[in-house]
C-alpha cells in the first residue's frame, strides 16, 4: 500500500538550464546556396542529356513513308 506519508510529500522539481535560441542566418544563406547549386547542376545534366539525346535521333535517317509498306523485295 502507498503510506499516506508518500502521497502527501511535494513532487520533486528538476531544473535543467537551456541555452537561448539563435536565429543562424548565415547557415541558412550558405545552405540556400548549396541547395541552390546542387539544383543547378542537376538541371544542366539533365539539358545536356536530353539535347544530347534529341541531337541523336535527329541524325538518324527517317523512313521514307513507302518503306513501311514496302516487302524490301529488292535486298
Amino acid at each position: 500500500m502507498i503510506s499516506a506519508r508518500l502521497l502527501a510529500a511535494e513532487p520533486a522539481v528538476t531544473w535543467i538550464k537551456v541555452e537561448k535560441q539563435t536565429f543562424d542566418l548565415v547557415g541558412v544563406v550558405l545552405g540556400s546556396f548549396h541547395l541552390a547549386g546542387i539544383l543547378l547542376l542537376g538541371a544542366f545534366a539533365l539539358g545536356v542529356l536530353l539535347g544530347a539525346a534529341l541531337l541523336r535521333s535527329r541524325r538518324r535517317p527517317r523512313p521514307t513513308p513507302i518503306e513501311s509498306v514496302s516487302l524490301h523485295l529488292d535486298a
